[in-house]
């Protein structure tokens, strides 16, 4: 009958006080101790006689050794209820030989206070008591600091705006000054052109009492477009893709023009050492014309016009180029000896046909 009548309290948690709780579970459940007055004051580590101080003094060092929540290293949850039980044991007995107060009130009192091993295992080490004033207070601790960084969060709002708004405040007078400068400008430079007309100074001017040609012949250009076109193409503006062009034209020739002068410096046939440096000749020149195809991406990048893009050039390809070229003047040089040859001939000889020509025409 008790235990059903437990059990019904025990189901509606919220009408029982905390800390009633461990001694109704200890009632259902027949809790007896089982260490003994002296076994408790050993485990302890007192002796008899010693005052409650030294009991809860003694309770609350060993629960700091070895309650499980701790970081102590010998935390034993077996040793811990061990050293719960001693304790309990031992303040009935100080509470029963000191007869002051009933056995309850004295274990009520003790409960009273909070142990101090928890104090430093949660709520960021805030407030004092039970776990539960702990809390309430910690939770209050949060709100004051929530509500402090409120205001400090609208305390700095409050100074940038005060202070865009004097940003703004000296640009608008920047501004305002800007303007009647410009104004004042405007109207100085309208009074001296109204005086120079006055005076007669734009009576000769070229081009008088003809049309202006503002705009191209193009209808597809606007004016505005054909102004700024014209006033870059005055000033020596290009495109940055026409500068790109010009600049691989004037790399690829350069390099042409290269790689034929080494091999003109080199015999023919090539000898085993002329070949090891036609062949490191060869090398410089591909990493060339690796990098100028490099500039040749770019290029492509940046051409407005699809048509007007640029392929790769190929290394094999241009090195046979030189080598034809090579030969074209080789062939060139060797036309030219020849033809000397004949003429120095010519020279040579000449004298003696002409000598029989005068010869026959000479009459007997």
């Amino acid at each position: 009958m008790l235990s059903n009548t437990m059990g019904h309290f025990m189901g509606r948690g919220a009408m029982i006080p905390r800390k009633l709780k461990p001694f109704l579970c200890r009632m259902l459940s027949g809790y007896k101790p089982k260490n003994d007055v002296r076994d408790s004051y050993r485990i302890l580590e007192l002796e008899e006689g010693c005052s409650p101080d030294d009991v809860r003094n003694s309770y609350r060092n060993l629960a700091k050794k070895y309650h499980p929540d701790s970081s102590s290293g010998m935390a034993d949850p077996k040793a811990f209820i061990k050293v719960e039980e001693a304790y309990r044991v031992v303040l009935s007995d100080l509470a029963a030989k000191q007869k002051s107060e009933p056995a309850e009130e004295e274990e009520e009192k003790l409960k009273h206070k909070s142990l101090q091993h928890r104090h430093y295992l949660s709520f960021e080490g805030v407030g004092i008591g039970t776990p539960s004033q702990r809390e309430k207070q910690y939770m209050q601790f949060r709100v004051d600091r929530a509500t402090e960084q409120v205001l400090q969060y609208r305390q700095q709002r409050l100074e940038s705006r005060y202070a865009g708004s004097e940003l703004s405040v000296a640009q608008d007078v920047r501004q305002s000054k800007k303007v009647k400068i410009t104004q004042a400008v405007e109207r100085l430079v309208e009074d001296l052109i109204q005086e120079s007309m006055a005076k007669g100074d734009f009576d000769n001017l070229r081009g008088k009492g003809k049309p202006l040609r503002k705009f191209s012949d193009s209808p597809h250009i606007d004016p505005m477009t054909h102004n700024l076109n014209r006033i870059l193409i005055d000033n020596g503006y290009q495109p940055e893709w026409i500068v790109l062009q010009k600049e691989i034209r004037q790399t690829i020739e350069r390099l042409r023009q290269g790689v034929l002068a080494s091999r003109r410096k080199l015999g023919q046939p090539m000898t085993p050492p002329e070949q090891k440096q036609w062949g490191r000749v060869c090398e410089q020149f591909a990493e060339d014309i690796r990098k100028l195809n490099k500039r040749v991406d770019d290029f492509n990048l940046v051409v407005p016009i699809l048509s007007r893009q640029m392929v790769h050039f190929s290394t094999d390809r241009e090195i046979l180029r030189a080598r034809k070229a090579y030969e074209a003047v080789l062939q060139k040089v060797s036309d030219s000896d020849t033809e000397g040859s004949e003429e120095e001939k010519g020279r040579r000889f000449g004298w003696k046909s002409s000598l029989l020509k005068w010869l026959k025409l000479t009459p007997k």
